[in-house]
């Protein structure tokens, strides 16, 4: 049975900001809310919670998860990031974008693309995810709150614990966040390429 920690989204309580990482150290996953919609995460090293958040979701080993980072700092150290990237992700951060980069050896081989060694990284703008990372002092490996069936995110946290609650092992509920999904931007070559256009503006970078 989950825990269910109700957060405020703009000022979230250490305590329950502790519990919940105290959760994922221990092997745990979770349901938090992000600045684009409401995710499913465990730590890197997490290989059994990886595998419960594909069974969630019904997904195969072909659909890959991001990294959540705190920063550009963070992002540097799991992605090789050139001045022409620096420059568009320091625009574009913290938001609701996922960034297509290749990887340092600092990620999993079973994290990486399985043809290109590239990983998906962001940094959210949102109190609740940057509380998290502080306090957990690494990425949150996280994919998408989008149950099978569906044609929407879960967006209700009494929802997600109606639903997940045998599933996971902690819900942070902070109330709603959004149902559109992070724009994805791929840096892996010379030119941008925008691969798919969701909450983060695009004419801000470029990219219209």
């Amino acid at each position: 049975m989950a825990q269910f920690f109700s957060v405020h989204p703009d000022n979230p309580q250490p305590r329950l900001i502790r519990e919940a990482v105290r959760i994922l150290r221990a092997g745990g996953i979770m349901a938090y809310p992000t600045d684009s919609c409401y995710a499913l995460g465990c730590m890197i090293g997490n290989k059994e919670g990886m595998e419960r958040i594909r069974a969630i979701r019904q997904v195969d080993d072909k659909h890959h998860f991001s990294l959540v980072c705190r920063d550009l700092s963070e992002i540097a150290r799991y992605a090789r990031v050139d001045n022409r990237q620096y420059r568009l992700l320091k625009a574009a951060t913290p938001g609701g974008y996922t960034f297509i980069l290749e990887a340092t050896r600092e990620v999993p081989r079973r994290l990486l693309h399985p043809k290109r060694s590239s990983i998906g990284l962001r940094v959210p703008d949102h109190p609740v995810v940057a509380a998290l990372l502080a306090e957990l002092d690494e990425p949150i490996l996280s994919m998408t709150l989008s149950l099978p069936g569906d044609d929407m995110p879960l967006n209700e946290p009494w929802e997600i614990r109606d639903r997940l609650e045998r599933q996971v092992d902690v819900i942070l509920d902070a109330g709603h966040c959004g149902l559109e999904p992070t724009t994805v931007i791929d840096l892996t070559d010379e030119t941008p390429v925008l691969v798919r256009r969701g909450r983060g503006e695009v004419q801000t970078l470029g990219l219209a």
